[in-house]
Protein backbone atom coordinates (compact mmCIF):
# COMPACT_ATOMS: atom_id res chain seq x y z
CA UNK A 1 0.00 0.00 0.00
CA UNK A 2 2.64 2.53 1.19
CA UNK A 3 4.51 1.77 -2.52
CA UNK A 4 1.55 2.28 -4.42
CA UNK A 5 0.86 5.62 -2.26
CA UNK A 6 4.51 7.12 -3.12
CA UNK A 7 3.70 6.30 -6.73
CA UNK A 8 0.59 7.93 -6.72
CA UNK A 9 2.26 11.37 -4.46
CA UNK A 10 5.22 10.75 -7.59
CA UNK A 11 2.61 10.73 -10.79
CA UNK A 12 0.59 13.66 -8.65
CA UNK A 13 3.70 15.38 -8.09
CA UNK A 14 4.75 15.27 -11.34
CA UNK A 15 1.67 16.56 -12.89
CA UNK A 16 1.32 19.47 -11.06
CA UNK A 17 4.57 20.18 -12.28
CA UNK A 18 4.19 19.57 -15.82
CA UNK A 19 0.82 22.03 -15.39
CA UNK A 20 3.01 24.40 -13.55
CA UNK A 21 5.14 24.75 -16.50
CA UNK A 22 2.65 24.70 -18.69
CA UNK A 23 0.63 28.15 -16.92
CA UNK A 24 3.21 29.78 -15.89
CA UNK A 25 4.16 31.75 -19.16
CA UNK A 26 0.08 32.35 -19.34
CA UNK A 27 0.35 33.81 -15.94
CA UNK A 28 3.42 35.72 -16.75
CA UNK A 29 1.76 37.26 -19.90
CA UNK A 30 -1.17 38.24 -18.41
CA UNK A 31 0.00 39.62 -15.01
CA UNK A 32 2.24 42.17 -17.19
CA UNK A 33 -0.34 42.76 -19.63
CA UNK A 34 -3.01 43.18 -16.24
CA UNK A 35 -0.21 45.77 -14.79
CA UNK A 36 0.07 47.71 -18.29
CA UNK A 37 -3.68 48.13 -19.06
CA UNK A 38 -5.39 47.96 -15.97
CA UNK A 39 -6.54 52.28 -16.03
CA UNK A 40 -7.01 51.84 -20.01
CA UNK A 41 -9.75 53.60 -21.72
CA UNK A 42 -11.11 51.13 -24.05
CA UNK A 43 -13.57 53.46 -25.71
CA UNK A 44 -10.67 55.52 -26.67
CA UNK A 45 -8.91 52.82 -27.76
CA UNK A 46 -11.35 51.49 -29.86
CA UNK A 47 -11.65 54.86 -31.38
CA UNK A 48 -7.79 54.16 -32.31
CA UNK A 49 -8.62 51.65 -33.79
CA UNK A 50 -11.55 52.92 -35.55
CA UNK A 51 -9.22 56.39 -36.99
CA UNK A 52 -6.04 53.80 -38.02
CA UNK A 53 -5.12 53.41 -41.72
CA UNK A 54 -5.87 50.02 -42.19
CA UNK A 55 -4.07 50.22 -45.93
CA UNK A 56 -0.99 50.49 -43.53
CA UNK A 57 -1.81 47.29 -41.50
CA UNK A 58 -2.51 45.55 -44.42
CA UNK A 59 0.44 46.28 -45.92
CA UNK A 60 2.63 45.20 -42.93
CA UNK A 61 1.19 41.43 -42.97
CA UNK A 62 2.47 41.01 -46.77
CA UNK A 63 5.80 40.74 -45.25
CA UNK A 64 5.05 39.00 -41.91
CA UNK A 65 3.82 35.84 -44.10
CA UNK A 66 6.96 36.24 -46.21
CA UNK A 67 9.19 35.91 -43.41
CA UNK A 68 7.51 32.40 -42.46
CA UNK A 69 7.76 31.57 -46.49
CA UNK A 70 11.57 32.68 -45.97
CA UNK A 71 11.84 30.12 -42.83
CA UNK A 72 10.18 27.47 -44.58
CA UNK A 73 12.39 27.99 -47.82
CA UNK A 74 15.61 27.96 -45.43
CA UNK A 75 14.59 24.94 -43.40
CA UNK A 76 13.81 22.87 -46.82
CA UNK A 77 17.50 23.91 -48.45
CA UNK A 78 19.63 22.88 -44.77
CA UNK A 79 17.16 19.37 -44.92
CA UNK A 80 18.74 18.48 -48.19
CA UNK A 81 22.55 17.75 -47.13
CA UNK A 82 20.69 15.03 -44.94
CA UNK A 83 19.20 13.51 -47.94
CA UNK A 84 15.58 14.63 -47.54
CA UNK A 85 13.44 15.82 -50.14
CA UNK A 86 10.21 17.31 -48.46
CA UNK A 87 7.95 19.07 -50.66
CA UNK A 88 7.79 22.83 -50.65
CA UNK A 89 4.26 23.34 -49.66
CA UNK A 90 4.28 21.05 -46.48
CA UNK A 91 7.45 22.76 -44.74
CA UNK A 92 5.19 26.18 -45.24
CA UNK A 93 1.89 24.55 -44.06
CA UNK A 94 4.54 23.30 -40.85
CA UNK A 95 6.13 26.55 -40.16
CA UNK A 96 2.71 28.11 -40.23
CA UNK A 97 1.69 25.60 -37.77
CA UNK A 98 4.76 25.84 -35.46
CA UNK A 99 4.17 29.59 -35.15
CA UNK A 100 0.61 29.25 -34.77
CA UNK A 101 1.13 26.01 -31.81
CA UNK A 102 3.44 28.57 -30.13
CA UNK A 103 0.62 30.40 -29.04
CA UNK A 104 -0.72 27.55 -27.00
CA UNK A 105 2.30 26.16 -25.88
CA UNK A 106 5.95 28.72 -26.11
CA UNK A 107 8.90 27.10 -27.46
CA UNK A 108 6.80 24.12 -28.87
CA UNK A 109 6.54 25.62 -32.39
CA UNK A 110 10.03 23.41 -33.17
CA UNK A 111 8.92 20.38 -32.08
CA UNK A 112 5.72 20.31 -33.68
CA UNK A 113 6.96 21.71 -37.35
CA UNK A 114 9.38 18.42 -36.94
CA UNK A 115 6.61 16.17 -36.25
CA UNK A 116 4.47 17.45 -39.01
CA UNK A 117 7.46 16.42 -41.64
CA UNK A 118 8.24 13.27 -40.31
CA UNK A 119 4.29 12.48 -40.02
CA UNK A 120 3.66 13.91 -43.95
CA UNK A 121 6.97 13.17 -45.74
CA UNK A 122 8.68 10.52 -43.28
CA UNK A 123 11.73 13.14 -42.35
CA UNK A 124 13.62 11.95 -39.45
CA UNK A 125 12.60 13.93 -36.75
CA UNK A 126 16.42 14.40 -34.97
CA UNK A 127 17.86 15.40 -38.20
CA UNK A 128 15.33 18.14 -38.99
CA UNK A 129 15.42 19.03 -35.42
CA UNK A 130 19.12 19.51 -35.37
CA UNK A 131 18.54 21.49 -38.59
CA UNK A 132 16.22 23.74 -36.41
CA UNK A 133 18.93 24.49 -33.92
CA UNK A 134 21.26 25.62 -36.33
CA UNK A 135 18.30 27.73 -37.54
CA UNK A 136 18.15 28.96 -33.79
CA UNK A 137 22.38 30.02 -34.06
CA UNK A 138 22.20 31.79 -37.55
CA UNK A 139 18.91 33.68 -35.90
CA UNK A 140 20.82 35.36 -33.14
CA UNK A 141 23.82 36.15 -35.65
CA UNK A 142 21.26 38.07 -37.32
CA UNK A 143 19.78 39.14 -34.73
CA UNK A 144 22.96 40.52 -33.53
CA UNK A 145 24.23 42.42 -36.39
CA UNK A 146 21.24 43.92 -36.69
CA UNK A 147 21.13 45.05 -32.96
CA UNK A 148 24.64 46.45 -33.73
CA UNK A 149 23.58 48.28 -36.78
CA UNK A 150 20.78 49.77 -34.81
CA UNK A 151 23.25 50.37 -31.95
CA UNK A 152 25.39 52.37 -34.36
CA UNK A 153 22.69 53.77 -35.66
CA UNK A 154 20.98 55.44 -32.15
CA UNK A 155 24.26 55.97 -30.46
CA UNK A 156 23.06 59.39 -29.16
CA UNK A 157 19.34 58.21 -27.91
CA UNK A 158 21.27 55.44 -25.99
CA UNK A 159 23.23 58.36 -24.58
CA UNK A 160 19.86 59.76 -23.28
CA UNK A 161 18.53 56.55 -22.22
CA UNK A 162 21.51 55.59 -19.76
CA UNK A 163 21.24 59.71 -18.94
CA UNK A 164 17.81 59.37 -17.55
CA UNK A 165 18.19 55.88 -16.23
CA UNK A 166 21.53 57.28 -14.41
CA UNK A 167 23.23 53.89 -15.67
CA UNK A 168 27.53 54.92 -15.67
CA UNK A 169 28.75 52.04 -18.17
CA UNK A 170 32.18 53.23 -17.20
CA UNK A 171 31.80 53.26 -13.69
CA UNK A 172 30.37 49.81 -13.75
CA UNK A 173 32.93 48.07 -15.85
CA UNK A 174 35.56 50.43 -14.07
CA UNK A 175 34.65 48.36 -11.11
CA UNK A 176 36.04 44.84 -12.67
CA UNK A 177 39.23 44.30 -12.73
CA UNK A 178 42.02 42.54 -14.97
CA UNK A 179 41.86 39.82 -12.50
CA UNK A 180 37.73 39.79 -12.44
CA UNK A 181 37.89 38.99 -16.51
CA UNK A 182 40.32 36.55 -15.91
CA UNK A 183 38.53 35.00 -12.86
CA UNK A 184 35.00 35.03 -15.39
CA UNK A 185 36.68 33.82 -17.77
CA UNK A 186 38.27 30.60 -16.09
CA UNK A 187 35.09 29.95 -14.36
CA UNK A 188 33.05 29.74 -17.46
CA UNK A 189 36.02 26.96 -18.81
CA UNK A 190 35.61 25.32 -15.64
CA UNK A 191 31.68 25.10 -15.83
CA UNK A 192 31.68 24.19 -19.40
CA UNK A 193 34.18 20.92 -18.80
CA UNK A 194 32.56 20.22 -15.25
CA UNK A 195 29.29 20.14 -17.38
CA UNK A 196 30.74 17.56 -20.03
CA UNK A 197 32.47 16.07 -17.69
CA UNK A 198 29.08 15.07 -16.17
CA UNK A 199 27.22 13.90 -18.57
CA UNK A 200 29.76 11.90 -20.46
CA UNK A 201 29.31 9.85 -17.38
CA UNK A 202 25.33 9.27 -16.96
CA UNK A 203 23.95 6.47 -19.13
CA UNK A 204 21.58 8.14 -20.20
CA UNK A 205 24.44 10.05 -22.53
CA UNK A 206 25.30 6.61 -23.93
CA UNK A 207 21.83 5.24 -24.36
CA UNK A 208 20.89 8.68 -26.04
CA UNK A 209 24.22 8.58 -28.42
CA UNK A 210 22.22 7.53 -31.18
CA UNK A 211 19.90 10.76 -31.32
CA UNK A 212 22.72 12.99 -30.71
CA UNK A 213 24.51 11.76 -33.66
CA UNK A 214 21.41 12.62 -35.56
CA UNK A 215 21.38 16.28 -34.44
CA UNK A 216 24.85 16.66 -34.56
CA UNK A 217 24.08 15.52 -38.11
CA UNK A 218 21.68 18.47 -38.39
CA UNK A 219 23.80 21.15 -36.83
CA UNK A 220 26.20 20.63 -39.43
CA UNK A 221 24.27 20.48 -42.58
CA UNK A 222 25.02 23.76 -43.46
CA UNK A 223 28.52 22.06 -44.56
CA UNK A 224 26.32 20.68 -47.61
CA UNK A 225 24.25 23.27 -48.41
CA UNK A 226 24.74 23.58 -52.48
CA UNK A 227 23.94 27.38 -52.40
CA UNK A 228 25.20 28.97 -49.31
CA UNK A 229 24.53 32.80 -50.30
CA UNK A 230 20.66 31.73 -51.05
CA UNK A 231 20.35 30.04 -47.13
CA UNK A 232 22.14 33.42 -45.94
CA UNK A 233 19.54 35.57 -47.92
CA UNK A 234 17.00 33.41 -47.12
CA UNK A 235 18.44 34.50 -43.37
CA UNK A 236 18.73 37.95 -43.64
CA UNK A 237 15.40 38.01 -45.66
CA UNK A 238 13.77 36.57 -42.42
CA UNK A 239 14.36 39.45 -39.94
CA UNK A 240 14.04 42.29 -43.37
CA UNK A 241 10.76 40.72 -43.57
CA UNK A 242 10.48 40.91 -39.38
CA UNK A 243 11.30 44.24 -39.34
CA UNK A 244 8.95 45.61 -42.63
CA UNK A 245 6.26 43.57 -40.60
CA UNK A 246 6.69 45.88 -37.83
CA UNK A 247 7.88 49.13 -39.31
CA UNK A 248 5.15 49.20 -41.73
CA UNK A 249 2.68 49.79 -39.04
CA UNK A 250 3.99 52.62 -37.75
CA UNK A 251 2.57 54.26 -40.55
CA UNK A 252 -1.21 53.41 -39.29
CA UNK A 253 -1.01 56.04 -36.37
CA UNK A 254 -0.20 59.66 -37.10
CA UNK A 255 1.62 59.49 -33.17
CA UNK A 256 4.35 57.07 -34.63
CA UNK A 257 4.46 57.69 -38.83
CA UNK A 258 7.23 60.16 -38.03
CA UNK A 259 9.37 57.66 -36.45
CA UNK A 260 12.27 57.01 -38.89
CA UNK A 261 13.83 53.38 -39.89
CA UNK A 262 16.96 53.37 -37.88
CA UNK A 263 14.62 54.20 -34.45
CA UNK A 264 12.18 52.07 -35.41
CA UNK A 265 15.08 49.44 -35.86
CA UNK A 266 16.26 49.99 -32.29
CA UNK A 267 12.86 49.76 -31.07
CA UNK A 268 12.11 46.02 -33.30
CA UNK A 269 15.54 44.53 -31.87
CA UNK A 270 14.52 45.75 -27.90
CA UNK A 271 11.30 44.10 -28.88
CA UNK A 272 12.76 40.98 -30.14
CA UNK A 273 15.22 39.93 -27.29
CA UNK A 274 11.75 40.34 -25.23
CA UNK A 275 9.48 37.50 -27.52
CA UNK A 276 12.44 35.85 -25.32
CA UNK A 277 10.60 35.53 -22.63
CA UNK A 278 8.79 32.22 -22.63
CA UNK A 279 5.00 33.55 -23.03
CA UNK A 280 2.39 33.78 -25.44
CA UNK A 281 3.77 35.05 -28.78
CA UNK A 282 5.74 37.18 -26.46
CA UNK A 283 2.84 38.85 -24.92
CA UNK A 284 3.24 40.90 -22.02
CA UNK A 285 7.50 41.75 -22.10
CA UNK A 286 7.05 42.61 -25.77
CA UNK A 287 4.55 44.96 -25.13
CA UNK A 288 6.02 46.95 -22.27
CA UNK A 289 9.56 46.74 -24.03
CA UNK A 290 7.80 48.72 -27.79
CA UNK A 291 6.05 50.84 -25.31
CA UNK A 292 9.22 51.66 -23.54
CA UNK A 293 10.99 52.38 -26.38
CA UNK A 294 8.55 54.20 -27.92
CA UNK A 295 8.05 56.60 -24.56
CA UNK A 296 12.27 56.87 -25.04
CA UNK A 297 11.62 58.36 -29.01
CA UNK A 298 8.83 61.17 -27.75
CA UNK A 299 5.69 58.90 -27.97
CA UNK A 300 3.17 59.98 -25.25
CA UNK A 301 2.94 56.50 -22.93
CA UNK A 302 -0.53 55.88 -23.16
CA UNK A 303 -0.50 56.07 -26.85
CA UNK A 304 2.91 54.37 -26.92
CA UNK A 305 0.83 51.52 -25.09
CA UNK A 306 -2.09 51.40 -27.56
CA UNK A 307 0.12 51.00 -30.45
CA UNK A 308 1.87 48.03 -28.73
CA UNK A 309 -2.05 46.24 -27.82
CA UNK A 310 -3.02 46.71 -31.78
CA UNK A 311 -0.05 45.92 -33.07
CA UNK A 312 1.05 42.75 -31.25
CA UNK A 313 -3.07 41.37 -31.63
CA UNK A 314 -3.70 42.00 -35.12
CA UNK A 315 0.06 40.28 -35.92
CA UNK A 316 -0.84 37.30 -33.78
CA UNK A 317 -4.42 37.14 -35.71
CA UNK A 318 -2.44 36.74 -38.58
CA UNK A 319 -0.09 33.42 -36.81
CA UNK A 320 -3.32 31.82 -36.04
CA UNK A 321 -5.18 32.78 -39.29
CA UNK A 322 -2.17 30.95 -40.90
CA UNK A 323 -2.19 28.20 -38.30
CA UNK A 324 -5.72 27.67 -39.37
CA UNK A 325 -4.47 27.20 -42.91
CA UNK A 326 -2.10 24.89 -42.34
CA UNK A 327 -4.50 22.70 -40.59
CA UNK A 328 -6.63 22.48 -43.84
CA UNK A 329 -4.25 22.70 -46.11
CA UNK A 330 -1.72 19.73 -45.04
CA UNK A 331 -5.04 17.09 -44.85
CA UNK A 332 -4.82 17.71 -48.86
CA UNK A 333 -1.36 16.96 -49.84
CA UNK A 334 -1.02 13.42 -50.29
CA UNK A 335 0.91 11.50 -47.83
CA UNK A 336 4.06 10.06 -48.90
CA UNK A 337 3.76 6.67 -49.38
CA UNK A 338 7.23 5.82 -48.81
CA UNK A 339 9.35 6.32 -45.92
CA UNK A 340 12.84 5.35 -45.63
CA UNK A 341 13.05 1.83 -43.50
CA UNK A 342 14.59 2.93 -40.43
CA UNK A 343 12.25 5.86 -39.47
Amino acid sequence: MDEKQDEKNTAGARLLKSLLKLALPFVLGLGILWWMYRDAEWPRLWQTVRSMRWEWMAASMVPGVAAQVFRALRWRQSLAPLGERPRRRTCIDAVYLSYAASLVIPRVGEVTRCGTLKEREGTSFAGSLGTVVTERAVDSAVLLAFTGLAFLLQLSTLARFLEQTGTDVGAALGRFTGTGYIVTAICIVALGAGLYALMTRLEAFSRARGVFLSLWAGIVSLRGVRNLPLYIAYSVGIWVAYFLHFYLAFFCFDFTSGIGPGAALAIFCVGSFAVLVPTPNGAGPWHFAVKTMLVLYGVDGVAAADFALVVHTLQTMLVVVLGVYALVDLPLIRRRSTFAANR
